[in-house]
């Protein structure tokens, strides 16, 4: 564990990469940002991905001149690692509290973000949730935490919704669905949901397997697969455990009529379909997704590329929760904890590039928030779902 000294003297290394000088003049005041991640351990990938987009983000903010409401004050990032436990989330928030951040952007998974919003709640201190999609994050009346993307309840109604309306168009080929998920609180809630929503659509869940993370083997599960033969599986597990099953099923040549994921780890993953581009092909999620069509996510991606980091969604939301920062700060005029939050709940945040609605906090929750669906097709992700953001006609069933 690190000491404080260290951690502040790391934070203040890492901040003088993304800080940029004001030209003459006094020195305004920088402000302080905690992002926290879990750089290490079995989220690292993910979570070095949300710190890479963060960055990003801080560099733009103070390239074009900073938080102008308050003289060009330029953000500061202090870096932490979460070590893919809530505990070190925890931790890190502590850390920073004392270090004197006046806001959090983290922590990826939703186990994290639920124990470090917890934690900063203690200290009025705001959090913007970037990605953790378990709706108890929000549900709990905290002040201080924000979540601009959509929770898990929301993406498991609109994914069924779709499935209904996909395989009905078909003919509907599929009666029967399998589950597999990850252990913690994002697999085992969207779980739940999905478990809970399917009979309703006339589905038959015919199991449902939890797995640990990190998974080295999923040669048991796709043999239990083989013996039930679904017509849908349906993972929820992040990217590792998600890469991971698929290859074996490819493997072991278990074809169904689809694998239909909901905020799948690896299924809307550039990184997934260049490395597997064959067990990647013909897969559906409903996952956090930019809006194709907007101008600024194109170039935010070829900038992205160009630094030879994939555009991922951690990538993405991380970069757009530190721009709805900077937002609240230019309308608070102020780096105090209170009147971050104050602009927050007003804010009518558009500078971004997710496919929502306006922006409007309720309870912690953007209400404009929604998922896209998207598909492998040729290499590819393209939206096919709704219609307004749609690149490609869905292939359903894939086997047909």
């Amino acid at each position: 564990m690190k000491s404080r000294r260290q951690f502040i003297a790391e934070g203040a290394v890492a901040a003088s990469s993304v800080a940029f000088p004001l030209v003459g003049g006094a020195q305004a005041k920088s402000v302080k940002v905690g992002i926290i991640h879990p750089v290490t351990g079995a989220l690292a990938y993910s979570g070095q991905q949300c710190r890479e987009g963060a960055l990003m983000a801080i560099d733009d903010v103070n390239k074009a001149g900073g938080i102008k409401s308050l003289g060009g004050a330029k953000l500061e990032a202090l870096l932490g690692d979460a070590q893919s436990t809530p505990q070190g989330g925890s931790a890190e928030v502590e850390k920073m509290n004392e270090a004197g951040v006046s806001a959090i952007i983290g922590a990826y998974a939703s186990a994290i973000c639920l124990a470090t919003t917890q934690t900063a709640a203690k200290y009025n201190l705001p959090h913007i949730v970037d990605v953790g999609v378990a709706d108890q994050i929000v549900e709990r009346g905290l002040k201080n935490t924000f979540r601009f993307g959509p929770g898990y309840k929301k993406c498991a109604e609109i994914a069924v919704a779709n499935l209904h309306v996909l395989n009905t168009a078909a003919g509907k080929p599929a009666k029967t669905v399998m589950i597999i998920h990850e252990e913690s609180l994002f697999g085992t809630g969207t779980a739940s949901l999905l478990s809970r929503e399917l009979p309703g659509y006339g589905y038959e869940v015919k199991e449902v397997i939890k797995h640990p993370n990190p998974s080295r083997d999923f040669s048991n599960i796709v043999l239990r697969m083989k013996q039930i033969n679904p017509d849908i599986v349906i993972p929820a597990n992040y990217y590792n455990e998600y890469a991971l099953l698929v290859r074996t099923m490819q493997q072991q040549k278990v074809v169904p009529k689809a694998i239909y994921s909901v905020l799948g780890g690896a299924a809307s993953s550039y990184k997934f379909v260049k490395e597997y581009a064959e067990a990647a092909n013909g897969i559906i999620d409903c996952n956090h997704w930019f809006n194709p069509k907007d101008k600024k996510a194109q170039e935010l991606k070829k900038r992205s590329e160009a630094k030879g980091l994939y555009f991922s969604y951690e990538l993405f939301m991380s970069y757009t929760a530190v721009k709805l920062l900077a937002q609240a700060l230019e309308e608070g005029k102020s780096s105090d904890r209170a009147a971050i939050i104050d602009a927050l709940n007003k804010t009518k945040f558009s500078d971004h590039i997710m496919p929502y609605g306006p922006t409007q906090f309720v309870n912690g929750q953007n209400t404009g928030a929604q998922p896209l669906m998207t598909q492998v097709i040729k290499g590819d992700i393209k939206v096919i779902i709704p219609r307004d953001y749609r690149e490609a006609e869905p292939i359903f069933p894939l086997n047909a």
